[in-house]
């Protein structure tokens, strides 16, 4: 069976660094808040080109956090409105109801898969105060016309850049810093991920980034005194000390997904798939290789008995989730075609050529 993400080969390449690194950390005897933390800190903000580096304990944590701070900072009050993809994990929503305000799903291009920035302005009220850009499957979902349209408006760009760490503009800009924040997620499963869950914000802004900071330790920023109502949210430092391996190869792993990519395109011939709008090189990482069916649930089963294992991202789309029943009637359809029609091939760093072909093989052969 060719795994969907095979973590113990992909981490096993750098097993000799990460014992090392883990074991620096046992022997300091600081497991929160220490030297690994502000150095992972540190190299993330470089990576993303940006002036301010928060970890936390979750990707959702991390763009919970950005929005109680624009509340804190009264930028944002509960009832206020954050315009979000409708096909987005679901992550980005609880984010935003979790923190009383209100999503306003926006349907995506079919052939895109991010938001379709043609709906923006006839969904935008004046308790609109914030567009939540997710960069999906490792797609970029920004332009310059988005900047244009927040600035003009006044909202703030938050970007979920969750799935797509390292992809970059046609100008050579990282996500992670195209907004006034960004949330970051390293799941394992993620392009950069730790052994474990843990998450960062980026911005430029350091006002924000002080309250952030303060919000993700019980909301104090001095001990036993607390301004905010805030959560216990912090990367240890295991796996912040991991991540500061991993990070070093990111470019590279994301080079190696986008060979697998590019053979699949090539490879793939069969008038029952899809495939998405290519994007430019640069500007997708590859988190996930989605293809399109009507008949998806029988190509899962098919690639299945080929060998070959795949993931559905993601079956439900949030609108349709018993934990959002206010929303259970909306029509989207175009997220609903693509919740419908939506499987994932497998694609990482360590799939062989000979493993690609044989899901090449098996994907052609379906009828």
């Amino acid at each position: 069976m060719i795994k969907f993400l095979p973590l113990d080969k992909l981490n096993g390449r750098y097993s000799d660094e990460i014992r090392k690194a883990v074991l620096r950390v046992v022997e300091s005897g600081r497991y929160l808040t220490g030297t690994e933390v502000r150095g992972f800190e540190y190299d993330y903000s470089e990576f993303t080109q940006t002036g301010n580096c928060v970890t936390c304990a979750s990707g959702l944590d991390a763009l919970w956090l950005i929005l109680r701070a624009y509340i804190e900072l009264g930028v944002m009050e509960p009832g206020d409105e954050v315009l979000v993809p409708a096909n987005t994990f679901v992550a980005s929503i609880l984010a935003i109801t979790d923190n009383g305000l209100k999503p306003v799903l926006v349907e995506p291009g079919l052939s895109t898969l991010v938001i379709d920035e043609r709906q923006l302005e006839r969904l935008i009220t004046p308790r609109t105060k914030a567009l939540m850009t997710v960069h999906l499957y490792g797609r970029i979902s920004w332009s310059g016309e988005m900047a244009d349209f927040c600035m003009k408006n006044g909202l703030k760009l938050i970007e979920d850049n969750a799935q797509a760490h390292g992809c970059m503009t046609l100008n050579g800009r990282r996500t992670g810093s195209l907004g006034d924040a960004a949330g970051h997620s390293f799941y394992p499963g993620k392009n950069l991920g730790a052994l474990g869950d843990a998450g960062a914000v980026t911005t430029d802004d350091g006002i924000l980034a002080d309250v952030i900071r303060t919000l993700a330790n019980y909301g104090s920023s001095e001990k036993y005194l607390f301004r905010y109502c805030g959560r216990n949210s912090r990367m240890d430092e295991i796996q912040a000390a991991v991540l500061r391996v991993k990070l070093r190869y990111l470019d590279e792993d994301n080079e190696a997904r986008r060979r697998v990519a590019a053979m699949y395109m090539e490879g793939i011939d069969n008038p029952l798939i899809n495939f998405p709008d290519i994007l430019p090189e640069q500007s997708n990482v590859w988190h996930q290789f989605p293809i399109f069916c009507k008949r998806r649930d029988e190509l899962q089963e098919h690639l299945y008995c080929k060998g070959v294992e795949t993931l559905i991202h993601y079956p439900v789309p949030p609108h349709k989730q018993q934990c959002y029943s206010m929303f259970n009637n909306l029509s989207l359809p175009v997220t609903e075609k693509i919740h419908a029609t939506e499987l994932s091939l497998p694609i990482n760093p360590v799939l062989t050529e000979k493993e690609v072909r044989t899901i090449i093989d098996a994907v052609n052969g379906f009828s």
